[in-house]
């Protein structure tokens, strides 16, 4: 099968070294450079036991021509998709895409497509960009898909029978299962970007626990339904299994790049307020993100 994966970022390297390992895998990426990186070099990845892999990919910087049996993977961040909308609406309407994004804010516009296959994943893995052309599997976890149109058979081919690393899970309900994944972006990523700390230090001292303690409260009692299996206890695992990862929001703040703060802090900011229910601490650590990109922007 053909797999185009558009945006080489960590997530996109990633899910391309793995990828690639069974079916034939192209890069778009924005810069000259990295694509020939890729086309010299290859894919290298660095393996959670330290072990390397090296897979050969494509590397493009435009979309090239779309033939039948192909999927279209979107792993840019959410400020991107806007400039690939109108390349995707140009696509067969039978191309199966998956979309790859924090957050909730992109769900009601990648579904404006007209495209007969949509699904959407979340990633629970750690990945880690080291250079153009080496990504770094800094988590063990599973890429969940969820089918919001179309057929799943389609999306099937993606699981490799024999690859531990990789595991594929689907989902029944995509909304639900950005809003999750979201829910637990809000603990994570705008405490450590702000901090400039990796997840585990925010378990290991009283006042980030704290205010760890507030955003569960919070989000609760905006949630309670959607929370329901959500305990306190859940978020000191995943900072406990995430320890050494560095957040994709810190990451961003580290690269001097655009936050996803919008479509993770914010949407969430925005479904509390139309049930009346408002989020101050969450409120708070959003406002003072925006500052710094306010900050940045000022810089440059």
């Amino acid at each position: 099968m053909e797999v185009i994966v558009i945006g080489a970022g960590a997530v996109g390297m990633l899910v391309a070294s793995f990828l690639s390992k069974i079916h034939n895998v192209t890069l778009v990426t924005r810069r000259p450079e990295q694509a020939e990186a890729f086309n010299r070099e290859g894919l290298k990845r660095i393996n959670l036991d330290g072990t390397i892999e090296h897979s050969m990919v494509r590397g493009l910087t435009e979309l090239p021509s779309i033939q039948e049996d192909t999927m279209i993977i979107v792993a840019v961040k959410y400020g991107q998709l806007k400039t690939i909308y109108p390349q995707l609406s140009l696509l067969p309407e039978n191309t199966p895409l998956l979309f790859l994004q924090n957050g909730l804010a992109h769900f009601d516009e990648v579904l404006s497509l007209s495209h007969k296959n949509i699904a959407f994943g979340s990633c629970q893995f750690g990945a880690q960009k080291q250079d153009d052309y080496t990504v770094i599997h800094r988590g063990f976890g599973a890429l969940k898909i969820a089918i919001e149109r179309g057929n799943k058979e389609l999306y099937t081919v993606l699981k490799a029978e024999d690859e531990s690393d990789f595991q594929l899970e689907f989902a029944p309900n995509a909304e639900q299962m950005l809003f999750e994944k979201a829910l637990l972006n809000c603990f994570v990523n705008p405490l450590t970007a702000l901090l400039k700390v990796k997840n585990g230090y925010l378990i290991q001292h009283q006042t980030t626990l704290h205010l760890l303690e507030q955003l569960f409260v919070e989000l609760k009692s905006a949630f309670p339904e959607e929370m329901d299996k959500f305990n306190f206890e859940d978020v000191i695992s995943l900072c406990e299994k995430t320890a050494s990862n560095t957040s994709s929001m810190l990451a961003d703040v580290l690269n001097d790049r655009q936050t996803e703060i919008d479509t993770i802090a914010l949407a969430m900011i925005k479904k509390a307020h139309k049930r009346g229910k408002y989020l101050p601490t969450l409120s708070t650590l959003y406002y003072l993100i925006k500052a710094t990109e306010e900050k940045r922007v000022e810089k440059m």
